[in-house]
């Protein structure tokens, strides 16, 4: 199970806890979101929450800040979310560099093309040792899929739908199909499922098929509304402890 949060909310310093506290609550994996004020893949919840991070205060620097340190604490993978257009204001490379030396594991990039990272960006982050994870809809075709398979050296992002995220309360036949299509393909790449994870259903559906699901608007959700204080009420709400 990975959880998705924006860095910077619902208060500015919160970033470290929740990570503190989703681990200990055994979540696998973190995808910590970097604010951006035009999130194009961002369904309301998450928008929302990066408009009032910003407001909060959180920048690039502020994030890499506050992350200095969390490898002393924290030791399941972590990815960076964030748009292309605040790492090219801070400088591709010095970014991918600040990622390596806190102990980053990957980026998420949604808008940037996968032609443009093999040609332009592909070796500046293997240099410091950066997965970067594209994305994939339902309407990605299986030629573009076994492109992005075979220059992905971590996992791929199953996208549930082309909605955005936050936006679906289930899986119907469609993403189904989709599901299968994908796990047919015997891609050597994992793949993994985000948008629409919101319970233990939806959960066990995403799962059957990947090696595991993503969850973020359920996530920001129950932390705008209950505070940070009880994340592990949440955590085995989607994925009971055995």
């Amino acid at each position: 199970m990975s959880i998705y949060f924006t860095a910077g909310y619902p208060s500015l310093n919160d970033t470290v806890s929740i990570i503190e506290d989703l681990e200990k609550n055994g979540v696998d994996m973190i995808e910590i979101g970097l604010p951006f004020s035009d999130p194009l893949a961002d369904g309301p919840t998450i928008q929302a929450s990066s408009t009032q991070a910003l407001k909060n205060g959180m920048t690039t620097a502020k994030l890499f800040d506050q992350l200095k340190d969390i490898r002393k604490t924290v030791s399941i993978p972590l990815v960076i979310m964030g748009y292309f257009n605040p790492m090219l204001q801070y400088g591709v490379e010095a970014f991918c560099k600040k990622c390596q030396e806190i102990g980053i594991d990957g980026l998420i990039i949604p808008d940037l093309p996968v032609n443009e990272y093999k040609d332009h960006y592909q070796d500046t982050f293997e240099k410091y040792g950066l997965v970067n994870v594209f994305l994939i809809t339902p309407q990605t075709s299986n030629e573009r899929i076994a492109f992005i398979d075979d220059i992905s050296n971590g996992f791929i992002y199953m996208v549930s739908s082309a909605s955005v995220t936050g936006s679906q309360s289930g899986f119907g036949d469609e993403q189904t199909v989709y599901f299968k299509r994908i796990s047919d393909m015997n891609l050597k790449t994992p793949q993994i499922i985000g948008f629409g994870i919101n319970n233990e259903e939806t959960f066990n559906q995403a799962t059957a098929y990947t090696k595991g699901a993503i969850i973020g608007s359920a996530f920001i959700k129950y932390i705008t509304e209950h505070g940070i204080k009880n994340i592990g009420e949440f955590t085995s709400r989607i994925k009971p402890h055995k």
